[in-house]
């Protein structure tokens, strides 16, 4: 006989779970702040910070829902930008630093989705660690 599928009605599945991400929305205002966007090859992670540096909110495309390889693409990023965008709109945020780290393809999806919300952009930087030369190499192999 097998088993019974029982199908649950539920809230609309939004894409990656937008809605869900919008529900806490700190309760203190700001006029202007700064983002840090950090592009890894396998996740994208905003910070909206206050003009003295401490973190207000955060989102990554981990925590919307994405999973896998599809957690690193710029589709991604664009709706982790928005949600952070959205809610610093609610909180009354005007202008906005960038700072930008990491080589990940989510880099400018992120920022154009959070500066599409309307908030000012006063100055892009790209704080992306080089290093100056690392640590030692490994010897040589004796085949």
């Amino acid at each position: 006989m097998g088993k019974k599928r029982i199908i649950k009605k539920g809230g609309g599945s939004d894409i990656a779970g937008t809605s869900r991400a919008l529900n806490r929305i700190p309760k203190q205002k700001l006029a202007s702040g700064t983002l840090n966007i950090l592009a890894t090859f396998n996740n994208t992670l905003v910070t909206l910070c206050d003009p003295k540096g401490n973190s207000v909110m955060s989102a990554s495309s981990g925590a919307l829902g994405f999973k896998g390889s599809r957690k690193s693409t710029p589709f991604a990023a664009a709706k982790v930008g928005e949600i952070i965008g959205e809610k610093a709109v609610q909180m009354g945020m005007k202008e906005a630093k960038i700072v930008i780290r990491g080589v990940g393809a989510g880099r400018e999806s992120a920022l154009r989705a959070f500066a599409g919300k309307g908030i000012t952009v006063t100055t892009i930087t790209d704080k992306t660690p080089v290093p100056h030369n690392g640590p030692r190499p490994p010897k040589a192999r004796r085949v």
